[in-house]
């Protein structure tokens, strides 16, 4: 317990003074993202609004939220307007199911970090796992990850399915920005302001991957409804910011 504490009190104080500041750390720009350095946390603009936005996070508690195929949430914690994990508390989802929409939020992990977003996941008994139901945008510290990552396992990767475009790294230590567009099988991620992947859940290029991927067996991605899902890969991870506007 005491190492726990060790190595968690540090990152989430760098979460705190990343909060508490407008200014850009180094390796951060002003502009990414943009909402980050010069909007309220958690809240939504008057545009915003005005687009059909919502909090998906109300930034300070855990409403609307509860563990994958559990009732209520445990372990995970909110703090200065941070939804955070330190790990091995397992995956969360929302109590909502959502289909076609634009959804957003900001997240930092630290070194050799791993998480992700999940949607269209489906909760049931026979999906023992968050990640054999639904597609996921793949977050990790593609540089020092402790294993060998393919390109399929890099960030904003649709995780073991289809690789993203080749991003500059600026993961682990700072806040990254992820945007995930899904509308009638359509799916798009976006990071830090870039499109980096995209796919029809309805194509055959999709039931191939999907037929030549660890997913193969599950029910995995066939449907177009369901959670979003974040991740606890077992490595601690900050999330902010996190909005969905129905399409």
């Amino acid at each position: 317990m005491k190492s726990k504490k060790l190595v968690y009190i540090p990152i989430l104080l760098i979460y705190m003074v990343a909060c508490s500041s407008n200014e850009p750390r180094e390796g951060e720009t002003a502009d990414i993202p943009a909402e980050s350095h010069e909007k309220a946390l958690n809240a939504l603009t008057m545009a915003e609004k005005d687009e059909g936005w919502e909090l998906l996070f109300d930034g300070e508690s855990t409403q609307g939220w509860h563990n994958y195929l559990e009732e209520g949430i445990t372990g995970w914690k909110v703090e200065g307007g941070i939804l955070y994990t330190e790990g091995g508390n397992g995956d969360i989802v929302t109590d909502k199911e959502f289909e076609n929409f634009e959804f957003k939020l900001d997240w930092k992990i630290q070194d050799q970090g791993n998480s992700g977003v999940f949607y269209y996941v489906r909760e049931a008994p026979k999906s023992l796992r968050i990640h054999h139901t639904g597609p996921e945008y793949q977050i990790i510290d593609d540089d020092n990850y402790p294993q060998k990552l393919m390109d399929n396992q890099k960030t904003g990767a649709i995780s073991d399915l289809k690789a993203g475009s080749a991003i500059p790294s600026k993961v682990p230590g700072v806040w990254n920005h992820t945007r995930i567009l899904a509308h009638d099988g359509h799916v798009e991620h976006w990071f830090n302001g870039d499109k980096v992947a995209e796919a029809e859940m309805d194509s055959s290029e999709w039931k191939e991957l999907v037929a030549n991927s660890k997913f193969a067996a599950f029910e995995y991605g066939k449907v177009l409804k369901g959670n979003i899902g974040l991740q606890d890969h077992g490595n601690p991870v900050a999330f902010r910011n996190i909005k969905i506007r129905v399409l």
